[in-house]
C-alpha cells in the first residue's frame, strides 16, 4: 500500500496537480492538507472520476484536510476533529480505517498541525496544545494494536539537518525547542518517522519558501512527516519525496511523500 501527505496549499488551484499525480504515481491512500474550502467546494466529480473515493473535513478559506482512497479500498470508522477539546472549530483532522479485499486494515490520519507564528501570540500556545493532543490520541491508537499512520503537515523541523539553514528558523515556531521535543515526544510513544527510517541524508526537504528564491537555491526544510505505529514500521518498504513537482508552474509550496507498506 502506498500512503502520501501532500499539503496542496489550495485545493482549487492545485487541481491540475492533483490530478496528474494521482494519474502518475496511483497512490492507494492521499492525505491531503491546506484544502482553503468547504466541503460542499472540494473537486469531487474530478478526484473521483480520477478513481477515488473522497473524505474532507473543510473551512472556509483556510485549513481543511482530506483523505483519498483510491478503488477498490474504502475507508470506515472516519473520524473528523482531533479528540481533546470540543471548542476547537478548526478543521484539521481526519482519520479513517482503510481496507480491502486482501489488503488488511490500516488507520490513517491526514493532520494540519498549526504554523505557530507569531509565537507571541496565542497561535504558539494553540500549537502546542494540538501537538500534545495528538500526542494522546496517538498513544490511543497505538494501543490498539494496529497499523496506523500519521501523516501531514506538521509544521516542525525535527533537526537541524531538515533545514538547508538552520539558523534562519531558530526564532521560528516551527523550530523552537518546545515545537522539536513536543515533536519527540510524539515519536517516544512509539512511533517512527519513515522518512528518517529510510533515508538520513541531510538536505532532504519537503517545503520550500515562494519568497526570495528559496526553490531555486533549495533553501528547503523537512515539515511533512508520515509517522508509523510499530505494527505499521514493520511494513515499512520505503519512503520518499516528490521534489520534481516543486518545479511545476504555480506549484504549492509542499510537495508530496510517499511511504509504501508491504501486505504484511
Amino acid at each position: 500500500m502506498r500512503i502520501t501527505t501532500w499539503n496542496v496549499n489550495s485545493i482549487k488551484q492545485r487541481l491540475p496537480h492533483l490530478l496528474g499525480f494521482l494519474e502518475e504515481a496511483k497512490p492507494d491512500v492521499v492525505c491531503l492538507q491546506e484544502l482553503k474550502c468547504q466541503d460542499e467546494g472540494f473537486p469531487r466529480a474530478e478526484v473521483e472520476g480520477a478513481g477515488y473515493a473522497v473524505e474532507t473535513l473543510g473551512q472556509k478559506a483556510y485549513n481543511g484536510v482530506a483523505l483519498l482512497v483510491r478503488a477498490p479500498l474504502t475507508a470506515s470508522e472516519i473520524r473528523r476533529g482531533l479528540p481533546g477539546d470540543g471548542e476547537d472549530v478548526q478543521a484539521r483532522y481526519i482519520e479513517a480505517v482503510v481496507s480491502g479485499e486482501g489488503s488488511p486494515p490500516i488507520r490513517v490520519a491526514s493532520i494540519y498541525l498549526p504554523n505557530g507564528n507569531p509565537v507571541d501570540s496565542p497561535k504558539y500556545p494553540y500549537k502546542l496544545a494540538f501537538l500534545e493532543r495528538l500526542r494522546l490520541h496517538a498513544r490511543d491508537l497505538a494501543r490498539l494494536e494496529v497499523p496506523v499512520v500519521l501523516a501531514g503537515d506538521y509544521n516542525v523541523i525535527p533537526q537541524a539537518e531538515d533545514a538547508a539553514d538552520p539558523e534562519a528558523w531558530r526564532h521560528d515556531a516551527l523550530f523552537l525547542p518546545a515545537s522539536r521535543a513536543a515533536f519527540r515526544a510524539l515519536l517516544a510513544e512509539g512511533y517512527t518517522d519513515a522518512v528518517r527510517a529510510c533515508d538520513p541524508r541531510d538536505g532532504l526537504y519537503t517545503f520550500w519558501d515562494y519568497q526570495a528564491g528559496c526553490w531555486q537555491r533549495n533553501q528547503g526544510i523537512r515539515i511533512d512527516h508520515l509517522l508509523l505505529s510499530p505494527q505499521a514500521a514493520d511494513r515499512l518498504v520505503s519512503a520518499s519525496v516528490q521534489k520534481h513537482l516543486r518545479g511545476l508552474d504555480k506549484p504549492s509550496d509542499h510537495v508530496p511523500v510517499t511511504v509504501r507498506l508491504s501486505d504484511g
